[in-house]
């Protein structure tokens, strides 16, 4: 499979879902000067080939998630490994490979402290090769968003 090409309708209806996700073909169609029919293949090749996706966004304190957290992970040989077996645990919902003071990031929702400390003791410090980890508790929620455009 070839890399999609985002030509500029393809990233004006990407701006525009970013903005709204629930935002109706019709909508769209004036939006970027193109028919209904044509907005909604273009939309359904941007899913299939997955260059974006349409979820919903929640909050996880209304979930009954009291604790959100990102974790620093250190980790000795391949982070590969580590990194997939993060990604298979439930409550973590975002893990990336980075570089700079750890290897990897991991953000986890969690019901409460206990639920917190079972999963940082028993789940992400028994994986084989992670050798510290550094905990970053979420107090409050300043900004989250998902419309950075595209280029």
């Amino acid at each position: 499979m070839t890399d999609p090409v985002l030509d500029d309708v393809n990233k004006r209806i990407i701006e525009q879902l970013q903005r709204d996700g629930r935002m109706s073909y019709a909508a769209l169609a004036k939006v970027v000067g193109l028919s209904e029919a044509a907005v909604r293949q273009r939309v359904q090749r941007l899913l299939d080939t997955g260059v974006m996706q349409i979820v919903a966004v929640t909050d996880p304190l209304t979930l009954g998630f009291a604790r959100q957290v990102m974790v620093g992970i250190k980790v000795e040989g391949d982070l590969r490994p580590v990194a997939k077996s993060l990604a298979a645990v439930p409550e973590i919902d975002y893990v990336v490979i980075c570089a700079g003071g750890y290897d990897l990031l991991a953000e986890m929702v969690c019901t409460d402290d206990e639920h917190l400390l079972d999963l940082l003791n028993d789940t992400i410090r028994s994986i084989p090769g992670v050798t510290a980890t550094e905990t970053f508790v979420y107090l409050k929620l300043a900004k989250q968003t998902y419309a950075w455009g595209t280029r």
